[in-house]
């Protein structure tokens, strides 16, 4: 990844965190929560390699192609598990994306360390513009009064532990939302 020194190791730190806390949800008790929080977590360490800046760490170029397969097998895995729910298809995109940059990546090493597109590739033009509906709607899923609204309505007796909290969850899908929208611009 290109751009400001502060900027990339502001994503690196985010999507890193990012991942822990997607790691800390493997131990819920909610099943739901469980079963993606395996594959957002490899997102979001994923992401935060790929996002450490080049003047720092210039990659060999057989890692890009090592992230291409790991995250292409992710691709493959959210493509079967997609049957199943809509919210798969976004962990579909999600990995097909990161796989896609590693790909090129692969294809132009030196893109890493400087800007070297002349023009933004249709592909690469509609992640850019699904990921951007998908950072709108979810930050829009976060607005306080829902979250208020449905306390309320269970009077809850017992808050859920860190890893059952789906506001948290939604908040690191958006962060990593946000983090892919930063990364492919700078491709």
């Amino acid at each position: 990844m290109h751009g400001p020194l502060s900027a990339a190791w502001l994503l690196v730190a985010l999507c890193a965190a990012t991942g822990a806390y997607c790691l800390l949800r493997l131990r819920s008790d909610v099943e739901e929560q469980r079963r993606t929080a395996g594959g957002e977590a490899l997102m979001g360490f994923g992401m935060a390699l790929m996002a450490v800046p080049a003047a720092v760490l210039t990659p060999p170029a057989w890692t890009w192609l090592l992230y291409a397969a790991v995250f292409g097998a992710a691709a493959l895995r959210a493509l079967w598990a997609a049957r199943n729910g809509a919210h798969h298809l976004h962990h579909l995109v999600g990995t097909f994306a990161m796989a896609y940059m590693a790909v090129a990546m692969a294809a132009r090493p030196e893109a890493h360390a400087h800007h070297g597109g002349a023009g933004t590739p249709a592909l690469t033009g509609g992640l850019l513009v699904y990921f951007t509906v998908y950072v709108l709607w979810s930050g829009a899923r976060l607005v306080p009064a829902t979250a208020t609204a449905t306390a309320t309505a269970t009077g809850s007796a017992a808050a859920p532990g860190w890893g059952d909290r789906p506001e948290l969850a939604r908040a690191c899908r958006l962060s990593m939302g946000i983090g892919m929208l930063a990364m492919l611009l700078t491709m």
